[in-house]
């Protein structure tokens, strides 16, 4: 997936969960961040980030935020990014051998799930969660406590006790990664309900992504652990 033609910027400050402010050309711009996660130990002040011009005039912000470095690394930060390249993956990714269909944003029960697949003779469910937490080449997910993760991964439990086909895809919008594990010390709830999925049907992976100032891919899948320590 091409990102729109990008240029290189000085993070200032987040002024609210949608508006922050960079430095570029030596000019404060609005920049509109498109990713409502805290990211605090990404958007640091002096931080380097990469915008996109919005192409809108209409729009109060000139910029939309595309990623960012964390030291060397670069993390997308765009949270419609990982359904995207989740899809475009999706023949090549090994979860399912025969896809017939794929549907986007699908209702089942009280739950909207990411991606119906109609696969290998069943009906699927795949919920996909972006992952911009990382920490010594661990990903984690939540980055802040989710309810609306929480629903979503029980009610895929109970789909799977049902006989669908059920899926959590982690999506680390960085690389590398040599790890993937729910962030139990964040949401406990969210960490006991995946765990509870993947002992009764539910398809946990993780996955990371080259990121480049150009675009962003996946790259291949990362092993999962329930641990909460790492060496």
């Amino acid at each position: 997936m091409r990102f729109p033609e990008t240029v290189e910027a000085g993070f200032v400050k987040r002024r609210n969960r949608f508006l922050a402010s960079a430095t570029l050309g030596g000019k404060t711009v609005d920049v509109h961040v498109k990713n409502t996660g805290r990211l605090t130990e990404i958007l640091v002040p002096g931080a380097r980030v990469l915008l996109s011009e919005s192409g809108s005039p209409g729009r109060k912000t000139g910029y939309d935020l595309v990623a960012a470095y964390k030291g060397d690394m670069l993390i997308s930060l765009d949270s419609q990014v990982p359904n995207d390249v989740f899809a475009e993956a999706l023949p090549r990714l090994g979860l399912f051998d025969d896809i017939a269909a794929v549907r986007r944003e699908v209702t089942k029960g009280d739950s909207r799930y990411d991606f119906m697949v109609e696969a290998d003779g069943r009906t699927n469910y795949v919920e996909v969660k972006g992952v911009t937490l990382e920490e010594n080449g661990v990903a984690m997910f939540p980055g802040a406590p989710t309810t609306r993760g929480v629903k979503h991964v029980r009610g895929l439990t109970a789909a799977a006790a049902e006989g669908y086909g059920a899926y959590v895809v982690f999506v680390a919008q960085m690389s590398p990664v040599r790890l993937f594990t729910p962030n139990c010390p964040m949401d406990p709830d969210f960490c006991e309900a995946l765990a509870e999925a993947a002992e009764n049907g539910v398809e946990i992976a993780a996955y990371e992504c080259d990121v480049s100032p150009e675009g962003i891919g996946i790259k291949g899948r990362v092993p999962h652990s329930f641990r909460t320590e790492f060496p």
